[in-house]
This record gives C-alpha cells, sequence and structure tokens, in this order.
C-alpha cells in the first residue's frame, strides 16, 4: 500500500483535525456537565435523581450503540455515519440548550448519546482506514492526544461558561459542529466495508445495544437503588442478551462483530489492558475531584486546573509518543505508561486537608499525565492495528465500549468497595479514609494494565493481519483514493473464535 493521505499534508492535517473535534465533542460533553450540574439542578427546579441522569442518559445511550455505529459506518460509509453523528449530535445540542424542564434535558441528553454512538467509532476508523500506512500510528497517537485532552479540560471549560449561562456548556457544540463537518467534507475520503454482503445484522445489533443498554442501567443505578426488581432484572437481562449476541454472532452468515476479531491475541490482550486502565483512570477523575473540593475546599474550577499537566503534556507529546512504539514495539511504551500512571496515582493517595498544589497534587498529576500521554496513544493504535481494516469501525467499537463499560463499572463499585455511601461524600473525614482505599485500587488496576502488556507480541503494531487492497473506486476533488482508504482486508488464519466517561454523581 503506497497511496493514502500523508500527515503532513494540509488535507491530513485537517483530516486529523476533523476528527478529533468530532470525537472531542462527545467527549468533552461526557465531563463537562459535571461542573454544571449544581447550576441547573437551581434554575430547573431539578431533584438530585433528575440530575444524575442528566449525565447518565447520555452514558446509557452511547455504550448501548456504539457497537451498531462502528458496524454502520463499516456498511454503510464511515465518512456518511460519521456526517450523521456530527449533525444528530449537535441537534441534540440545541434542545439541550433550549431545555424549559429537566424532563426534556434528559431526553435530549439520550439524543446526544445516539449521535455520540455514531460519530465515535467512526473518527477513529477514517484516520486508520484514510492515512497512510506510514502515518497512521503518528496520527491515530495524536487523535486519542486531542480527544483526551478534550475530556481533561471539561471541568475547566464547564466552570468558565457557567460564568455566563449552563446553556453555554451545550450550545458551544454547534460552532464546533459546524467547524467539524467542513473540514470532514473537504479532507476525508469515503470508506467502508467492500466484504460486507448479504442482509445487515439485526438481530445482533439488537442484543448488542440490549446487552450494553441493559448493563450500563444497572451498573448506573445500584449504588442508589441496591438489589431492587428492575435492578436485578435489568443484570439478568444484560446477560442473557451477552449470552445470545455471542450465540448470535457465531452462527450469522454476515456477524455485526466477527468473533475471530477476538482470536487475534494482541486486539484481545489489548482489549483487556484497556479495561483496566480505563477502569483506573475513571475511578481516580471521579474521587480526586471529590477529594480537592470537599476535604480540600477548593472550588469546581481550581479543582479542573489541578489536572492542566496532564492536558499539557498530552497535547504536546502524544503525536509524537506512537512513533516509539513503532521503534521498539509496543510492550515498552504500554508497560512503562502504566506504571508511570500508577506511581503518579499513588502519591496522590495521601492528598489531604492543608496540602499546597505544588508539593502534594502537581507531582502525582504530573507523572500521571506523563504515563497517559505514553499509554493512551500506543494502546489506541495498538488496537486498531491488530483487527482487519474493513473492520476497523467494529474494533473501534468495541475498544471505546469496552473503555465505558470499565468506567462505569469502577465508578459504581469503587465508592461501595471503600466503604462511602449516601451522602458520606461530604463529609471530609469520611471521604479522606475511602479517598485512599479507592486511589490505591486504581493504582493497582493502572499496574495490571501493565502486566496486561507484557502478554503482548513486542511489535504488535508493526504486524497488522494481512490486508490487500481493492480498487479505488471513489474520487475527491479530482484525486483518486487508493488503496489505503477503500480495500478489502482478511485476517490472518484463526483456529478458533475469540476504552475518560462520565457519571452523574
Amino acid at each position: 500500500m503506497t497511496d493514502g493521505v500523508r500527515l503532513s499534508t494540509p488535507r491530513g492535517r485537517a483530516l486529523l483535525a476533523a476528527t478529533a473535534l468530532g470525537s472531542g465533542m462527545a467527549f468533552l460533553d461526557g465531563t463537562v456537565v459535571n461542573v454544571a450540574l449544581p447550576t441547573i439542578g437551581r434554575e430547573l427546579d431539578a431533584t438530585l435523581a433528575q440530575l444524575q441522569w442528566t449525565v447518565n442518559a447520555y452514558t446509557l445511550t452511547l455504550a448501548a450503540l456504539i457497537l451498531l455505529g462502528g458496524s454502520l459506518g463499516d456498511r454503510l460509509g464511515r465518512r456518511r455515519i460519521f456526517l450523521l453523528g456530527v449533525v444528530w449530535f449537535t441537534a441534540a445540542s440545541v434542545l439541550c440548550a433550549l431545555a424549559p424542564t429537566a424532563e426534556v434535558l434528559i431526553a435530549a441528553r439520550a439524543l446526544q448519546g445516539i449521535g455520540g454512538a455514531l460519530l465515535t467509532p467512526g473518527a477513529l476508523a477514517i484516520l486508520q482506514t484514510a492515512m497512510h500506512p506510514d502515518d497512521r500510528p503518528r496520527a491515530i497517537g495524536a487523535w486519542a492526544g486531542l480527544t483526551g485532552v478534550s475530556g481533561v479540560i471539561g471541568p475547566l471549560l464547564g466552570g468558565w461558561l457557567l460564568e455566563y449561562d449552563w446553556r453555554w456548556v451545550f450550545a458551544i457544540n454547534v460552532p464546533l459542529a459546524v467547524l467539524t463537518v467542513w473540514l470532514i467534507v473537504v479532507s476525508a475520503p469515503e470508506s467502508r466495508d467492500e466484504e460486507a454482503g448479504g442482509r445487515f445484522d439485526v438481530e445482533g445489533a439488537v442484543l448488542g445495544a440490549v446487552a450494553l443498554g441493559a448493563s450500563t442501567y444497572a451498573l448506573i443505578s445500584w449504588p442508589d437503588g441496591g438489589a431492587s426488581a428492575l435492578n436485578v432484572g435489568m443484570a439478568v437481562l444484560s446477560l442473557a442478551a451477552a449470552a445470545g449476541f455471542l450465540y448470535r454472532e457465531r452462527v450469522a452468515a454476515h456477524p455485526m462483530v466477527p468473533l475471530t476479531l477476538f482470536a487475534e491475541r494482541t486486539f484481545s490482550g489489548i482489549n483487556l489492558m484497556t479495561f483496566a486502565v480505563y477502569a483506573g483512570l475513571s475511578g481516580v477523575m471521579f474521587f480526586l475531584v471529590l477529594q480537592l473540593q470537599v476535604t480540600l475546599g477548593w472550588t469546581p474550577l481550581e479543582a479542573g486546573i489541578a489536572t492542566v499537566p496532564t492536558t499539557i503534556l498530552m497535547l504536546l507529546f502524544s503525536g509524537r509518543s506512537a512513533d516509539l512504539a513503532k521503534r521498539f514495539g509496543v510492550r515498552p511504551p504500554l508497560v512503562t505508561g502504566s506504571v508511570c500512571g500508577a506511581v503518579g496515582v499513588a502519591l496522590l493517595v495521601m492528598v489531604d486537608d492543608g496540602d499546597s498544589y505544588l508539593l502534594g497534587v502537581l507531582p502525582g498529576v504530573t507523572l500521571l499525565g506523563i504515563g497517559l500521554t505514553t499509554l493512551v496513544p500506543t494502546l489506541t493504535a495498538t488496537v486498531m492495528a491488530s483487527a482487519p481494516q474493513h473492520l476497523a469501525g467494529v474494533a473501534s467499537g468495541v475498544n471505546n465500549g469496552v473503555a465505558r463499560a470499565a468506567g462505569l463499572l469502577a465508578v459504581a463499585a469503587l465508592p461501595a468497595v471503600a466503604g462511602l455511601s449516601g451522602e458520606a461524600y461530604a463529609d471530609p473525614d469520611l471521604l479522606t479514609d475511602a479517598y485512599r482505599i479507592a486511589m490505591g485500587i486504581c493504582a493497582a488496576l493502572l499496574a495490571g494494565g501493565a502486566v496486561a502488556a507484557m502478554t503482548l507480541r513486542p511489535r504488535a503494531l508493526t504486524e497488522p493481519p494481512t490486508t490487500e487492497p481493492a480498487p479505488a473506486a471513489d474520487r475527491l476533488d479530482g484525486e483518486p483514493v487508493g488503496a489505503a482508504v477503500q480495500h478489502t482486508s482478511t485476517a490472518a488464519p484463526c483456529t478458533a473464535p475469540g476504552l475518560p466517561p462520565s457519571h452523574g454523581r
């Protein structure tokens, strides 16, 4: 393969900017809303449960449909589904900004999640299929860094926008979306899975959505509702739907998620690592913000500013860090990044009342940022390189789903494991005890990511499944779309069939 968009060209930079902006909107809305919840509650006279569902409705539909979004992109056109997701997401953002009641806001947030499920896997799949093979790791690394930054700056941006009006938290998506649509139209060629044939796997899509949606609902509701009939029913439904989904994908002629993906050792291993790492990171972000505000008495804006070193490091160096994997293989950056992040979290365990930012918080946050900058781009590039090119959307959807499920499980389970319940989070003494236990677990999860990384092939990033180009049928601005953009792919023979998230607390 010699064709594809080069990252060093204006078109390549526009393509990277478009995918980062699009997926960044979805990541940003997962965190920026948290800061606005108290203001929204006052102005809309919302209950605590309604405020929780203002965030969780978005998470629920996004997690439930993200696999479907990736599959639709592979089948119907990745650029087409990405654009549909951006437009849908933006229209729902306008509804959120205009919502007169909490009920309307919750419904609009659920619609936002559908748009996010369409655009999020498409962004990464477009980069994987459109970029020149030599530039893909660096482009994906830059994408991972930029989208990671969008999630980290959410509390900071939310605090600033609240100085004007909480509705700007949603309205800010409109100009971002206009720019995203323009950039993607002028830079991204269309691509799809040319091997897809027969009817769409409707049964698999429904079972997958039910499994993810029901499990997400149970994880969100369990900490407050406990073993209620509804929560237990949802948990049982998710298990039954998951079993049905696996059976359907095994016997279907044209499965939505071919289980042979998981026969690739690197793909399975990197998703296991994703689960451990993102569970740890989600727990860190949840408890650190609480500890800084409740125990140390910082404002939401000050707590958001505390993570600025992480943001700067990811913004400046993520695009380069994936180059390390091309040169040395994936193990060194994945193991080093996980260990560095674990040490950073371990330093944050002792943050307590009276600590200064420079001595108490900055060292741990900086080490965590170095770890993330080293780890995340390589992790993302590896999961895409380990899947056949024609299944780029599905691979992205699987990895995003794993990351979000890990975050939901961590934030649902860690408070209970650490002994934090009810309104105890408002008591500095009780919170500090739970904070230390939870952060210790998060450090262990990140260290577990390093152990998972050790199971990967040393040079997995430079040994993707065999691909073969297909005829280039599309053109953009008179320029042929090469084999690296629209192609089919065949996985290596297999002997057997085989993703920081937002929370409303």
